[in-house]
């Protein structure tokens, strides 16, 4: 996770200095030399020294919020940042002085990690744990570099599980902003570009934020609810299961069930005949779907309320200019600056959640965006020099 930057290439490195202090060297770590550090070194050493104490307080903080598996895990990552920090205090010795603060990203991570805790938080520490420079620096070893990269696998499979609970009730939520973001600029522009008075504009902005957000919520909740019920038409019949005990066992008809159901025929016999064996009350023909895909969707309602909500904010973020009185092209300019901050900013939300790069997708939001709202009223325009 460190993000110190790496020894400059052009030179070899000086080897680094091994404090006489009796610990053990970490696998793959340089033998002892006699040579000084140089101050750039000990500077950097103690640069990684801050960050490794500040990631292993982070997963500590998270660990604290957290029971049973999840919080096993996260102190186990928090004694590999330990394991770190030793070497980083076995190459400075004597020259550790006085504790550093870690990188402020790590700081505001700790900040966030005590108070929220939750999927966001985790993350930035998977984005964090990705921004390693131990495979590119000269004093870090390689069994160092390969625990950040694996450290940024655990991490992602801990974030996972939040990712599936909110992807439908988000996915909604980011649709739902961006599209009345979008939607409602691209309106107010072609209207306005045709010619019409600001009263006008006003007017057709908050019908459209108001059509566009009860569109959005009942589009949203027949979607879901949609997605839901074919998950459930193929959650095996409890009737179905009840029948087992009564099926002719030389023919065994159960192994059609999983053949219908992708095996191959001697897979699908072999398996029938194991749950023939095997039955008891609780025996099931099939399982059913899993929670995960069912969290992965999320809730009619809550998607429906989810996009109502957000795409009714997005929608009034560009009739604001109106609604305080400001006309012709400063309500434009002013409504566009406010879209394209509230674009930036959903876009950077999901690049956090997806664990990519914020800028990227807040560049690509706004890009879409503004590209959608220019179409349109260039439209408006070529609509009011016709009808004019």
């Amino acid at each position: 996770m460190p993000t110190t930057p790496a020894q400059p290439s052009g030179t070899p490195p000086e080897p680094p200095a091994r404090a006489a202090t009796g610990a053990a060297a970490l696998p793959g770590s340089s033998p002892d030399r006699g040579a000084r550090p140089t101050p750039q070194e000990v500077r950097r050493w103690r640069r990684f020294l801050a960050d490794e104490r500040a990631e292993a307080a982070v997963y500590r903080d998270l660990a604290s919020r957290r029971g049973g598996e999840e919080r096993d895990i996260l102190l186990a990552l928090a004694d590999a940042e330990k394991r770190h920090e030793r070497h980083w205090l076995d190459l400075l010795g004597d020259d550790v002085g006085k504790p550093l603060r870690g990188d402020w990203r790590t700081r505001t991570l700790g900040w966030l990690a005590r108070r929220f805790g939750g999927v966001f938080v985790l993350a930035l520490a998977q984005r964090a744990e990705a921004r390693s420079t131990y495979e590119t620096d000269a004093d870090a070893t390689p069994t160092m570099a390969a625990d950040e990269r694996i450290h940024e696998e655990v991490v992602r499979g801990l974030a996972t599980r939040g990712r599936n609970r909110m992807s439908g009730t988000f996915r909604a939520a980011v649709f739902g902003a961006n599209d009345g973001l979008v939607s409602n600029l691209a309106l107010i522009l072609g209207i306005g570009a045709s010619g019409a008075s600001n009263s006008t504009v006003l007017l057709s902005g908050l019908a459209g934020l108001l059509a566009g957000a009860l569109s959005m919520g009942a589009g949203e909740y027949v979607s879901v609810r949609s997605q839901r019920e074919l998950l459930d038409a193929s959650t095996p019949s409890p009737q179905a299961s009840a029948a087992l005990p009564d099926l002719d066992v030389d023919a065994n008809e159960l192994a059609l069930v999983y053949r219908a159901r992708g095996m191959a025929p001697v897979e699908a016999e072999a398996h029938a005949a194991d749950v023939l064996a095997t039955y008891t009350q609780q025996t099931v023909i099939a399982p059913p779907p899993s929670t995960d895909e069912h969290e992965t969707h999320g809730t009619a309602m809550g998607a429906a309320v989810s996009s109502f909500l957000f795409f009714a904010s997005g929608a009034l973020i560009p009739v604001l200019p109106y609604l305080f009185g400001l006309t012709g092209l400063v309500a434009v300019g002013v409504a566009a600056l406010l879209v394209g901050i509230a674009l930036l900013a959903t876009g950077a939300t999901v690049g956090l959640l997806s664990g990519t790069s914020p800028l990227t997708r807040a560049l690509r939001q706004i890009a879409i965006g503004f590209g959608a709202a220019a179409a349109t009223y260039l439209l408006g325009l070529v609509f009011g020099a016709t009808v004019g």
